[in-house]
C-alpha cells in the first residue's frame, strides 16, 4: 500500500455536509459523482496528499443508508492507494483478510476499488484503490 488515499465519510445530506465541510476546510470540493452501482452520490476535497469522500445514500438499499441507520453519520471508510489491485487482492486473501470483493470494481474518483470486510481488519472498512487507466 502506497499511501491513504482517501478517508470516506457518510452523511445524510450531501448538500449540507458540503456547506459544513466548505467552511471547515475554507474549499469547495473539487468533483461531485454519483456511482449509480452503489447507490451513492460523492463529493470529494483534496486535503494535501489526501482526499476525504463525503457519501451520500441514493436508495434505501444501499450500503451507505444501511450504515447510517446502523450507527449514523461518520468515517465510514480508510481507502489505501495500491499500484496493482488484482495482486495486492490476492496477497491480502492469503495472508487471511476477509474480501468483500474479491475482483476490483469501477469506483468513484476514476478508481478501481475493492473492500476488506471490517471483520477481518479490527472493524474497519479497508478499501484498496488503483486509478482506472
Amino acid at each position: 500500500m502506497n499511501k491513504i488515499e482517501h478517508i470516506g465519510i457518510a452523511v445524510k445530506n450531501l448538500d449540507e455536509a458540503n456547506s459544513l465541510y466548505e467552511t471547515l476546510f475554507g474549499i469547495p470540493p473539487y468533483k461531485t459523482e454519483s456511482v449509480d452501482s452503489e447507490g451513492v452520490n460523492t463529493s470529494f476535497f483534496k486535503m494535501g496528499e489526501s482526499k476525504i469522500e463525503l457519501l451520500e445514500a441514493t436508495n434505501a438499499d444501499s450500503a451507505i443508508a444501511k450504515f447510517i441507520e446502523k450507527r449514523g453519520e461518520g468515517i465510514h471508510h480508510i481507502a489505501y492507494a495500491v499500484t496493482d489491485i488484482k495482486a495486492e487482492l490476492k496477497r491480502l486473501k492469503v495472508e487471511g483478510f476477509e474480501l468483500i470483493n474479491e475482483e476490483p470494481k469501477a469506483g468513484a474518483d476514476h478508481k478501481w476499488v475493492a473492500f476488506l470486510h471490517p471483520k477481518s481488519t479490527k472493524g474497519v472498512l479497508v478499501e484498496l484503490c488503483q486509478d482506472r487507466e
